[in-house]
C-alpha cells in the first residue's frame, strides 16, 4: 500500500450551536477501485462541516487477477480497521468501450465493497458524474478540476494524487446527499452550485 497522508485539517462553523442541536459527526469512506490502483479518502462531516482526515492508494501488482483483487480487499479492510469508518461511499463502473475493461473493474469494486460489507458498513454507490456534479458543479469535469475542489473543499496543504481525490471526492459527494448540495463549508467558505464561495 502506498504511503498516505494523515493530516488533520478542521474548518470553522459559521455559527455556535448548543450541544443539544450538534449533529453526531459522520466518519466516511470514499473508495475509488482500480485494478491497479484503488484510491482511498475519509473526511468527517459535521453539521455543514468537513475535516480530511487521511487519504492514499492501494497499488495492486503482478499478473495474477486473484492476487490483486486480494490485495485490494486486504488493505482497505486494513484501512477500514485502522480508521474507523462508519459508511462507504464508492464510484460506479463507468461503462468502457472495452468490454473486458470494464469487466475487470467490476472485479476490482467488487474486491473493494465486499471488505466494506465484511466489516459491516453501509456500503453507498454514485456514478462518475453525480461525484463531479456534486464537487464541481459539472458532470464531465476534467479530473484536474476534481483534483482542484477537492483540496480546495478540504484546505489541504497539496494536490491529491488523481485516485485519492476521486475517492474523497466520492466521500463529499455522499456527505452532500445528507445535507444538500450547497449547505457544506469548505475551505473557501460554503459550497454554492458545487463551487466555494468566499
Amino acid at each position: 500500500m502506498c504511503r498516505r497522508s494523515t493530516r488533520r485539517r478542521s474548518l470553522p462553523r459559521s455559527s455556535i450551536r448548543s450541544a443539544a442541536t450538534v449533529t453526531p459527526p459522520r466518519r466516511i469512506l470514499g473508495i475509488d477501485p482500480g485494478l491497479r490502483v484503488t484510491g482511498f479518502g475519509i473526511i468527517i462531516q459535521q453539521g455543514n462541516t468537513l475535516t480530511y482526515v487521511t487519504s492514499g492508494c492501494i497499488r495492486a501488482s503482478g499478473d495474477s487477477l486473484p492476487v490483486r483483487l486480494g490485495i485490494i480487499a486486504r488493505d482497505l479492510a486494513h484501512v477500514i480497521a485502522e480508521e474507523t469508518p462508519g459508511e462507504v461511499a464508492v464510484e460506479k463502473v463507468f461503462v468502457n468501450i472495452n468490454p473486458n475493461s470494464t469487466l475487470l473493474l467490476g472485479q476490482a469494486r467488487g474486491a473493494a465493497i465486499a471488505a466494506a460489507v465484511l466489516a459491516g458498513l453501509p456500503v453507498h454507490e454514485y456514478t462518475a458524474g453525480q461525484v463531479k456534479q456534486a464537487v464541481v458543479g459539472k458532470g464531465r469535469a476534467a479530473k484536474s478540476q476534481v483534483q482542484e475542489m477537492v483540496r480546495r473543499l478540504l484546505q489541504l496543504s497539496g494536490t491529491p494524487s488523481p485516485d485519492a481525490a476521486d475517492a474523497l471526492a466520492c466521500a463529499i459527494c455522499h456527505a452532500h446527499g445528507s445535507v444538500g448540495v450547497g449547505a457544506l463549508r469548505g475551505a473557501g467558505g460554503s459550497m454554492r452550485r458545487g463551487r466555494p464561495t468566499r
